[in-house]
């Protein structure tokens, strides 16, 4: 595919905010790709980026295993930024002084800078977010100190004649008070950057390239309901229309209702050729005597795959498989960290590809969770839809702790949809990352009428975060809780006792298995 006129290349030194970066970026409508630090120069050349933005990272300069990256970088004549560890890494391979400071500066800081291109418009002291164990006693020569703190005398400096800038706070993260505009000089002042990345000018590329790879060969899409897999399989589907087939599986698992809704939006309402399995019974009788969530998950993921190949093998001439694989997943998987320890299988459909000798189409690849949906939105997706929380791969099955059973199943979905529904109502919906409610392996005693009932708990979650790596609980209203629990009371037969997780991550996770 054919990238974008310009763009602009974030090495990954180990920073949990890399992936921040690029989506800074690309909110300023800039493309960006990120690499790993040892990213080859001949590489970094024949992308021909029109900056380069050196993250942050948790390891000192000195570190037997920090990550290097060459001196020549420098030297390609491309306007450098240095974030934290890339600004001491700068000063480190361009001869200044840095040390190890007796006190690490972690948190909010408040940071006093001179003029400077990097901090035109904003205020001469400005609050930051800091994240650093190292400090520059001394610039490289050529540089000038244009920013300090109590804690760092030299906590930003720049060459302007090289185009060399470095600060030691975080701009990309939310607390930078100044953070968007400094990055926006240094995108446009400095790099002389265009806003030139626009959604509906890749997709307009993207389709001729699909065209171009998939010629007369048919191609199959795995479709779980989910915003990723809908998006690329409609961008799929717009390419190559009734080349495509798309294979809906009823796992059992699923919202309520899920089911006759996916099949309902994308086959008559955006005119997908799709084919729904009914393969609800096939996995109750693989999840039979089952509590073990990863067990679940494994057999969940496992029938999936037998399901989608059995339908797959009835499409003659299929040579391509669709996947909905996002940028992350592309990062997680060549980041400084390392390839990820566990590939969702739902959502990668484990090892089919090699298995069934099919090419994969990753159309939505390049983009980010805000993009997927942005771009959904234009291929006619309704945007309840688009927006819709989180949901995990192996569903419902991870929501109901220990054995899942039919009758489980209908009595979570029951009470699930009573809470996104009253949590829609009360207008909360989007103010809340992900709500979900937890069916227990516990019974209690209640009262219903003059009766004692001894029936099913249910938690109800519902957390606040942006990157889903850490989260805190959502301080519910008490009148849309009330609402909740005595609409699950009322109106699901089974559950006599509702409750609310007030468990922030760490050190609980989101979901509960």
């Amino acid at each position: 595919m054919p990238s974008p006129q310009q763009t602009v290349l974030v090495l990954d030194f180990g920073s949990q905010y890399t992936q921040l970066i690029a989506r800074r970026i690309r909110d300023e409508k800039v493309y960006s790709e990120i690499h790993p630090f040892d990213y080859p120069l001949e590489r970094i050349r024949a992308l021909a980026p029109q900056a380069i933005i050196l993250s942050g990272g948790p390891q000192s300069v000195y570190a037997e295993s920090a990550p290097i990256c060459s001196r020549e970088l420098f030297d390609l004549g491309v306007p450098i930024l240095g974030i934290c560890y890339g600004m001491q890494l700068m000063a480190y391979l361009l001869g200044g002084n840095v040390e190890a400071s007796s006190e690490r500066e972690y948190g909010r800081a408040v940071v006093d800078v001179i003029e400077s291109a990097l901090f035109a418009n904003t205020p001469r002291r400005q609050k930051v977010w800091a994240s650093h164990g190292d400090r520059i006693l001394r610039q490289p020569d050529g540089f000038r100190s244009i920013a300090s703190t109590s804690n760092a005398p030299i906590a930003g400096f720049e060459d302007e004649k090289r185009q060399l800038y470095a600060i030691q706070f975080h701009p990309e993260v939310t607390h930078s008070e100044a953070g968007p505009q400094i990055i926006h000089n240094f995108l446009f002042d400095i790099a002389g950057c265009t806003a030139s990345w626009d959604l509906g000018d890749f997709k307009r590329r993207k389709i001729e390239q699909i065209r171009q790879t998939v010629g007369t060969s048919h191609v199959i899409a795995a479709v779980s309901g989910g915003v990723d897999s809908s998006v690329a399989s409609l961008l799929v589907a717009e390419a190559i229309g009734e080349q495509l087939t798309a294979v809906f599986v009823d796992n059992g698992v699923l919202r309520k209702n899920e089911a006759i809704q996916v099949v309902s939006r994308l086959s008559e309402g955006l005119g997908m050729h799709i084919v729904a399995v009914d393969a609800r019974q096939r996995f109750y009788d693989r999840l039979a005597g089952v509590d073990d969530p990863e067990t679940k998950r494994k057999r969940i993921g496992n029938e999936f795959i037998a399901v989608f190949e059995e339908e797959a093998q009835r499409i003659p001439n299929v040579h391509f498989l669709v996947q909905g694989t996002l940028y992350p997943d592309v990062i997680e998987s060549v980041s400084i960290k390392g390839p990820s320890a566990v590939i969702k299988t739902h959502h990668n459909v484990g090892g089919l590809p090699e298995k069934m000798g099919l090419k994969l189409i990753e159309p939505v690849r390049e983009l980010f969770k805000d993009e997927v949906r942005q771009l959904g939105l234009e291929l006619g997706l309704e945007e309840e839809f688009v927006w819709r929380h989180p949901f995990p791969g192996p569903g419902l099955a991870v929501r109901i702790l220990g054995e899942v059973t039919a009758q489980r199943v209908e009595i979570l979905q029951n009470a699930d949809a009573i809470v996104i529904e009253e949590i829609r109502r009360a207008g909360l919906y989007r103010e809340i990352a992900q709500a979900f409610a937890v069916l227990l392996p516990v019974r209690s005693v209640g009262v219903m009428g003059d009766e004692r009932t001894y029936e099913n708990v249910l938690a109800v979650r519902a957390v606040q975060t942006t990157d889903f790596m850490t989260a805190d609980w959502f301080r519910m209203p008490h009148d849309v809780l009330d609402a909740i629990a005595r609409r699950v009371v009322n109106e699901v037969r089974g559950i006599n006792r509702v409750v609310y997780d007030i468990s922030s991550k760490p050190p609980s996770t989101i979901e509960w298995e």
